[in-house]
């Protein structure tokens, strides 16, 4: 059994090994660089105020009837998209998430606690970072599932300018890797 808390450089070569073989491969599909491209477009005129307030709008959405901020992001080809992905992993993967340039999501497999990233390690170690920027995150408890995860995160770059347009954030088993 592991402890409520593992730091991460203990799980690093395994969460590297997976985000290599199995991650790679779809990570700069056009239907995440597209959706992140074009959400790009919406928020950039956003500032801190504004996103600060979808966040908080995010945040009493969750468990209430009407859910107008989160729908979009987890509804949709996009969406749909993330839990084939998370299908696919067989159990490893337990959560995908795609951030624009603000650190807001964009799609996500299933709904997360907040809408804006952009205070996390997730977003602030990978985005700010550059194109190659990669972060493991501790792995811990997760209450909701009662099993222990942890997290890749990485900067997305639109292949045709090579530019960082975004972040995705995906969550792994950590016992699947082991």
């Amino acid at each position: 059994m592991l402890s409520a808390h593992v730091h991460a450089n203990e799980y690093a070569p395994a969460m590297s090994a997976y985000l290599e073989a199995e991650i790679r491969n779809w990570v700069q599909s056009p239907i995440l660089v597209e959706a992140i491209n074009a959400q790009n477009k919406r928020t950039s005129s956003y500032d801190q105020g504004m996103i600060d307030e979808l966040d908080k709008t995010w945040r009493a959405e969750i468990g209430t009837p009407s859910t107008p901020t989160i729908t979009p992001v987890i509804v949709g080809a996009t969406a749909d998209f993330l839990r084939q992905q998370v299908e696919a992993s067989g159990g490893r993967v337990t959560e995908v998430f795609i951030m624009d340039a603000r650190g807001l999501n964009v799609a996500a497999s299933s709904m997360t606690s907040d809408m804006w990233q952009g205070d996390e390690a997730k977003f602030s170690q990978t985005y700010s970072v550059g194109p190659d920027a990669v972060h493991f995150g501790d792995v811990e408890l997760d209450e909701s599932t009662q099993s222990y995860q942890g997290q890749i995160s990485l900067t997305i770059i639109d292949p045709e300018t090579g530019q960082s347009i975004g972040a995705m954030t995906i969550g792994i088993d950590a016992e699947a890797l082991i």
